[in-house]
């Protein structure tokens, strides 16, 4: 009951992304448009902040019989409330202009038709997408697990340490998409491509020799700095590649595909390269994503100099 309630929530989460990304894209400022995007990821980290406060408060209120035998379900309540929260407030929210005015003039029917007609662009949401969550889930996700299992530190240090991480890399968001705003969004996604392409093997190397705390977090900080000049813009450039009457599944159907085949399988993956002796082959395999994620970053056009919102 449990695995499938999860795959529930997978699927509705992943079929969310992009309608939010479309629709902040949609309503922001064209001028800000980077800024104001960045808030979709703002509020997912924000959402993991809060699920470790609710770990770090439970570990420290239960035993880990309790935990283990009822605890675990306190996270599934409050997330029932919250999710009551969330439908209340999208019932008031208003369409964006851009959106109503497309509405007038497609049929549905044509959805399809429409989407066949832009492969380069599914093409470069789907490679830019595999190595941006791949990198995510690595140092955002299975993090937690790594500095327990890899590093050495206990499950309580270890949340504490991605925990505050976290942090840092939830107010990254804003500053580099109001540089997007700047610079475009491609110089952004290119310097991603290079410095995780660079970076993931030392980093992954050093953090799991890191013996404390201080190190550990620097550390896990620098990856997430990193990987910030994506994740801040990750929705919008998606977004600005579509015109409006496929814009939500053009940019949810690549970003759910590379997701669940390649971010959600990492912590699996993972784990079993650690299991058969072989850790560190998971830092190449990360590596070679990112540097498709590089190819593919390298290869488009900035999508802030050639969007297809419109203006309505």
């Amino acid at each position: 009951l449990l695995v499938v309630a999860r795959i529930a929530q997978g699927l509705s989460v992943g079929g969310e992304y992009g309608t939010v990304a479309t629709y902040l894209s949609e309503v922001a400022d064209p001028k800000r448009r980077g800024f104001l995007a960045s808030f979709q990821y703002v509020t997912l980290i924000m959402g993991q902040l809060v699920a470790l406060a609710v770990l770090i408060v439970l570990q420290n209120l239960l035993s880990p019989e309790e935990l283990t035998d009822w605890g675990w379900r306190i996270p599934f309540l409050i997330g029932s409330f919250g999710a009551i929260g969330a439908y209340w407030i999208r019932r008031g929210i208003e369409e964006s202009r851009t959106f109503e005015v497309s509405k007038r003039r497609s049929k549905a029917t044509e959805t399809w038709k429409l989407m066949a007609q832009h492969p380069r662009e599914l093409a470069t949401v789907l490679g830019l997408t595999m190595g941006g969550a791949l990198g995510f889930y690595t140092f955002g996700t299975y993090m937690q697990k790594f500095l327990a299992n890899t590093s050495g530190f206990s499950k309580d240090t270890a949340t504490t340490i991605t925990a505050a991480a976290m942090i840092v890399f939830m107010l990254m968001q804003p500053l580099m998409g109001w540089i997007s705003d700047k610079v475009g969004r491609r110089p952004l996604l290119v310097t991603y491509g290079v410095l995780a392409t660079l970076m993931t093997i030392p980093i992954m190397t050093l953090i799991a020799g890191a013996t404390d705390a201080l190190t550990a977090f620097m550390l896990v900080t620098a990856a997430l700095v990193v990987q910030s000049t994506y994740t801040s813009i990750s929705g919008l450039y998606k977004a600005e590649l579509f015109p409006t009457e496929i814009r939500a599944l053009a940019v949810g159907l690549p970003y759910a595909i590379a997701v669940s085949v390649v971010g959600g399988t990492a912590e699996f993956i993972a784990l079993w390269l650690k299991q058969v002796g072989h850790e560190s082959w998971f830092y190449w395999y990360v590596t070679a994503f990112m540097a498709l994620n590089l190819i593919t970053a390298l290869s488009m056009r900035d999508t802030k100099r050639y969007s297809r919102i419109v203006d309505a």
